[in-house]
């Protein structure tokens, strides 16, 4: 007996699409060999335009901004230059406070120290002359900053206050240790019973150690308000004129 032929159009399941006949249904077309269809790429990181790794930019560019730019060292350093200096000069001010501060008289009787002048303001004057130079100091300052740094930003102003506070202490404690002793009884027996003595150089309020930081903060705000650089104005772009008909 002979077999029945087989139809010209029955596949083989074996056959192969790429022998010139058409793929089956649900087969996709294109090359079949590959690892991936036709039609989509074999890497889609690359083939979309997105980097492999989008985490590096956004870490580099993170870094980039979290250094300080060089306008900002700048600023820091002329900070710390201009509170050195203030510091420093709190030297001037002690030797200025010693001299200028009234003396305080103490007189002994052999047994006690007593005021000579038990009604005086003597003791009160030392507050007032330092509070006076404090101020008169933090203006200079002030002053002095703002002519050699006239950009200068927030960080130029606390290394200001900064420098007039380390610079008050530095007044106070040389005035103190330049003046008269504080062993006043050392001092008393020293000098003898009813011999007038100068008594130590003292500090009573201490808010006496601000008056330099707020008068040069003060002078400089005011010296930046009214001299300091202005910003540009937008420039206004005039309006656009109806065409004539």
């Amino acid at each position: 007996m002979t077999a029945p032929l087989t139809p010209h159009d029955q596949h083989s399941p074996h056959d192969e699409p790429g022998e010139g006949r058409p793929p089956s249904h649900g087969q996709p077309s294109g090359d079949s060999g590959g690892p991936y269809p036709s039609g989509y790429p074999e890497h889609p990181g690359h083939a979309s335009g997105h980097p492999e790794h989008p985490g590096h930019a956004e870490l580099s560019e993170h870094s980039e901004h979290s250094e300080p730019g060089p306008e900002l060292r700048a600023e820091l350093v002329r900070a710390s230059l201009v509170a050195i200096a203030v510091a420093v000069s709190g030297v001037l001010l002690g030797l200025l406070w010693l001299w200028l501060a009234p003396k305080v008289p103490l007189v002994s009787d052999g047994s006690a120290v007593y005021l000579k002048n038990s009604e005086g303001e003597d003791a009160v004057g030392a507050d007032g002359v330092f509070t006076l130079l404090g101020l008169a100091f933090g203006a200079v300052s002030a002053i002095i900053v703002f002519l050699l740094f006239r950009h200068g930003g927030i960080a130029l102003v606390v290394g200001l206050a900064i420098g007039g506070v380390l610079a008050s202490v530095i007044a106070w404690r040389l005035g103190v240790w330049l003046g008269p002793t504080s062993d006043v009884v050392a001092h008393a027996k020293a000098a003898g019973k009813g011999v007038t003595f100068d008594g130590p150089l003292k500090l009573g309020a201490k808010g006496a150690l601000l008056a330099w930081s707020v008068a040069a903060m003060v002078i400089h705000l005011v010296l930046t308000g009214l001299f300091g650089p202005r910003d540009p104005e937008p420039a206004l772009t005039p309006a656009p004129q109806p065409e004539a008909r």
